[in-house]
């Protein structure tokens, strides 16, 4: 299909990238892999009168550490995420996960921040930032604001990123130590997940000390499987990780439509989670 009309500008700096979408206000597109963004508008689901094509943005690449925190532009390719010693040293689960979106060529245009910015439930990185207890940093006319991953994605397909504001980074606590694993359902290759798990563990003495649950395609955000990472605590064998993962669709919502019934995605958040975990910690 042919997309609706559209004016097009190729900003060189976020400032530039500001004063863009602050002039197009609730009209404007923010353009980065244009993985997610294009499908959109060549079904005519999206009727942006200006795209801002952020692409050429230097500062928006590249990986860096703050002390021990990892902090990832937005328009670090999947690609790049995947390969860089970095995030595979401190954020282990992020490039694990990366590693199973789309396709190659999807990963290396589609970007880290463009995944989280398109805030799809049912997208692969939306739960992982969540496990991952990550912060969004948003660029706008007042400044930068830092958004916690719990607060940043707000309904189906929508952020807390205001019309005028850019996604400039992603900041990660780093995870050294803990075990973690990614596990999706899907029908066939490629396809978006029915549910997806991202599980993160760190252990003391044998026994779970902490965990963190990412849940993918379970309501109308990412969820955090919150009974089922209070009920993991001092998990030390499977029978006790099984038991904590039949809490994992507890508070959730998944939805009907043609691919699972609410009753198979909360089935499914039980067996993944408990896969999931037991491959973290090399039990699966």
């Amino acid at each position: 299909m042919i997309p609706p009309a559209f004016e097009y500008t190729r900003p060189e700096s976020v400032d530039e990238a500001l004063r863009a979408l602050a002039e197009a206000g609730d009209e404007a597109k923010v353009l980065a892999g244009g993985q997610s963004l294009l499908p959109l508008l060549r079904m005519r689901l999206a009727f942006p009168e200006l795209l801002v094509d952020v692409g050429r943005i230097p500062q928006l690449r590249g990986v860096r550490e703050d002390g021990d925190t990892l902090v990832i532009g937005a328009l670090t390719t999947h690609h790049e995420v995947i390969r860089d010693p970095l995030v595979r040293r401190h954020a282990g689960l992020l490039a694990a996960a990366t590693e199973t979106v789309a396709d190659p060529a999807v990963r290396h245009r589609g970007t880290l921040g463009g995944s989280l910015a398109h805030a799809d439930p049912a997208g692969d990185l939306p739960a992982v930032a969540l496990a991952l207890d990550a912060e969004l940093v948003a660029a706008g006319p007042g400044g930068r604001r830092t958004i916690p991953a719990r607060d940043f994605f707000t309904d189906y397909f929508q952020s807390a990123l205001a019309p005028d504001e850019l996604l400039v980074e992603v900041r990660l606590p780093k995870t050294d130590g803990w075990d973690f694993h990614y596990e999706k359902f899907h029908r066939v290759a490629q396809a978006w997940a029915i549910v997806g798990v991202a599980a993160l563990v760190r252990r003391d003495g044998g026994r779970i000390a902490e965990a963190r649950i990412g849940l993918g395609n379970m309501g109308s955000t990412p969820l955090r499987a919150t009974a089922a990472e209070r009920a993991l605590i001092g998990a030390e064998d499977p029978q006790d990780v099984a038991r904590a993962a039949g809490q994992a669709a507890e508070g959730t919502r998944p939805a009907q439509d043609v691919s699972a019934s609410p009753e198979y995605r909360a089935h499914l958040a039980r067996v993944l989670t408990r896969r999931a975990v037991l491959t973290a910690i090399g039990a699966g």
